[in-house]
């Protein structure tokens, strides 16, 4: 008797356990990132993400991620994707603001909100409807995949005391935050990271913002400019995306859907704390070698943000979709100030 409960038991528990696994889709897709792995917070979020999302489904979600220009251009990701020629892909969302412009606000809003409080926005107020309405249209599924910290604001070869300064500068900036540095005078290009060394290096830009300290670092930056300024008001949250097509999204069972999405939320706070944990340590290195760590005083910090107020005025009054989501964000922005003045010490505070 003892043996057959036994033999029963066993057949019970294989039965209940194998439909779990068996749920989740087969799932295998090549996966572009618009950064290399090897950069720190920024590249290798996705790589971590595919990990989980393999380990978690017992080998059957399998994202294959491929290094920038390996199978499409470095900032081809939401192309690519809207027209199926590869079913998903892993960007900085803002590189396709020339076809859908509203993309540069969830990619990174000057003068916007930071990281905890965007992931807050999406989440819970709202953001996260907004950002699939806004792609629906063409083709894309968009997930939330790797929040990091501030962007610093650019690297230069001379102090920058007013924004005078930024007259005529060749500049190389992204999204948004582009056209407003634009309204003082800069000649501002976008190009991907990859490049920006050797354009630094041979004059082709005269100053460049592009990520992280820990990423910048990566780049050599600091060999070729030696002021480095900050806050980064243009980015203070920099948000990346996995771009998934339409159609291979709608093939996805539920079960396999919610761990695309929930592995993503964890991607969140992997990409968060990792930047987090990594900045300060960068910074002093800097220090070592030779770099200025430059803090924009309030007169340059005011200029930029009448600047912003003006394009994101012109830009919502232009763009129906864009006046609904910066409406959404500066809703909670306000509601959300209270506690951001008084739930939490100052920055400064203890730190002399």
């Amino acid at each position: 008797m003892k043996k057959l409960l036994g033999t029963f038991l066993a057949a019970s528990a294989i039965t209940v356990a194998a439909p779990v696994a068996a749920d989740f889709d087969r799932v295998r897709w090549q996966v572009p990132m618009s950064f290399a792995s090897s950069l720190t917070a920024l590249g290798d979020t996705m790589p971590k993400v595919a990990e989980m999302l393999a380990a978690s489904s017992g080998g059957r979600v399998n994202l294959q991620v491929f290094e920038p220009g390996a199978l499409i251009p470095a900032l081809g990701v939401f192309e690519n994707v809207s027209t199926g020629n590869v079913p998903a892909g892993y960007s900085w969302m803002g590189y396709e603001w020339g076809q859908l412009p509203v993309s540069a606000l969830f990619g990174a809003t000057p003068f916007g909100l930071e990281s905890g409080e965007f992931v807050a926005w999406m989440y819970f107020h709202g953001g996260d409807a907004l950002l699939k309405e806004a792609f629906a249209p063409h083709n894309v599924y968009p997930i939330l995949c790797g929040t990091i910290a501030p962007e610093a604001a650019g690297w230069f070869r001379e102090p920058i005391t007013s924004v005078d300064q930024f007259r005529g500068m060749k500049f190389r900036a992204a999204g948004v935050g582009g056209e407003i540095m634009a309204e003082f005078g800069k000649s501002v290009t976008m190009l991907p990271g990859g490049e920006l060394y050797q354009a630094l290096e041979t004059g082709v830009l005269d100053a460049t913002e592009f990520s992280l300290p820990t990423v910048d670092e990566q780049l050599g930056f600091f060999q070729v400019a030696k002021y480095y300024a900050l806050p980064g008001w243009h980015q203070p949250s920099t948000n990346q995306y996995l771009y998934i097509n339409m159609d291979e999204w709608n093939k996805l069972n539920d079960q396999t859907k919610a761990l695309i999405e929930n592995t993503c939320m964890a991607g969140n706070m992997y990409a968060l704390a990792r930047a987090e944990a990594l900045q300060g340590a960068a910074l002093k290195r800097f220090q070592e070698q030779g770099v200025t760590l430059m803090q924009y005083d309030d007169d340059i910090l005011n200029a930029f943000k009448e600047a912003t107020d003006r394009v994101m005025e012109r830009r919502s009054g232009s763009d129906p979709m864009w006046a609904k989501v910066y409406g959404s964000m500066k809703e909670f922005q306000a509601e959300h100030a209270v506690w951001k003045k008084y739930g939490y010490l100052p920055r400064d505070y203890g730190l002399e």
